[in-house]
């Protein structure tokens, strides 16, 4: 299960984009599609709408996703990143002998309901997506509607911010696994300086290229104090779900996050590399 580079053996996106054949399924990626001076026919990734319409097209082409509209203030998430997660997520319960239906706890869906529309057309996972933002959810909602997925997919308003999973669980609901892709920033102020570096390495002016609202991108402590509450949250759900993972960014997090499941009494904490292109992230997955 260690992966040391590339995207998940079982990612269709692992072998690079086909803009010919995403140009014919969605014609309206073909004005943000050029020849570069090495004869590649690419898009510029520095641009928030030839990102956007790029994703667009791998849903649609791809995992057969009809409708995926939301406004451009909100997150527009890498689709090949996205899938490894679920990927991944479905090697941890083959290996951990876990069979039959599968039903998901996605904290943080946001607008674009990303983990419930590759989750179930990966798998056939059913889902319960969350979120903070009403305005979120009535987005993600029209999408699981439009896609015909409104007994695979519900969403809930989680209406406590300083809470992730109390107030959402159900009395006596159980989950398979519980997922979740943290805000990484302190603050609006922080989020926006990264940016600002971003845009000077590539040496463009841009907007954040993913785009994102403060929901999506900043809370208060950061991703370790987020990290932190839904650990100890799951430390009182202990039986609902039976993995509690993470996508988390910082190294520092990751080891603070072992100890702190070793004192709460989990009784295995796995840590998962991933990596697309540059960038190296991990999943922490435990357990109790």
């Amino acid at each position: 299960m260690i992966k040391k580079s590339g995207l998940h053996p079982n990612n269709p996106h692992k072998n690079g984009y086909d803009f010919q054949q995403l140009e014919k399924t969605s014609p309206n990626l073909t004005p943000h599609v050029f020849v570069n001076e090495y004869g590649t026919r690419t898009i510029d990734f520095s641009s928030p709408t030839a990102v956007k319409a790029l994703n667009t097209a791998l849903l649609l082409a791809v995992h057969k996703v009809q409708y995926w509209v939301f406004p451009d203030t909100h997150l527009c998430p890498p689709i090949p990143g996205r899938a490894d997660y679920i990927h991944y997520l479905n090697d941890l319960l083959e290996e951990s002998k876990i069979t039959g239906p599968v039903k998901v706890l996605d904290l943080g869906t946001g607008a674009n309901c990303v983990y419930p529309l590759l989750g179930n057309r990966s798998y056939g996972w059913e889902f319960v997506g969350t979120d903070i933002d009403p305005k979120s959810l009535q987005v993600a909602k029209t999408i699981v509607q439009k896609n015909g997925l409104n007994i695979q997919v519900s969403l809930r308003l989680q209406q406590d911010a300083s809470h992730v999973l109390e107030g959402v669980i159900l009395k006596g609901e159980q989950f398979t696994v519980t997922m979740c892709n943290p805000p990484f920033y302190k603050s609006a102020a922080e989020a926006q300086g990264a940016n600002a570096r971003k845009s000077r390495n590539l040496g463009t002016n841009t907007q954040r290229n993913f785009s994102g609202n403060n929901n999506e991108l900043w809370c208060v402590g950061g991703e370790k104090a987020f990290l932190h509450t839904y650990l100890y949250e799951s430390s009182q759900y202990p039986t609902r779900s039976k993995w509690f993972t993470s996508l988390v960014s910082s190294k520092d997090t990751v080891k603070s996050l072992q100890v702190s499941a070793k004192k709460l009494g989990a009784k295995e904490c796995r840590v998962i590399p991933m990596q697309q292109g540059n960038k190296v992230t991990r999943i922490v997955a435990w357990r109790f």
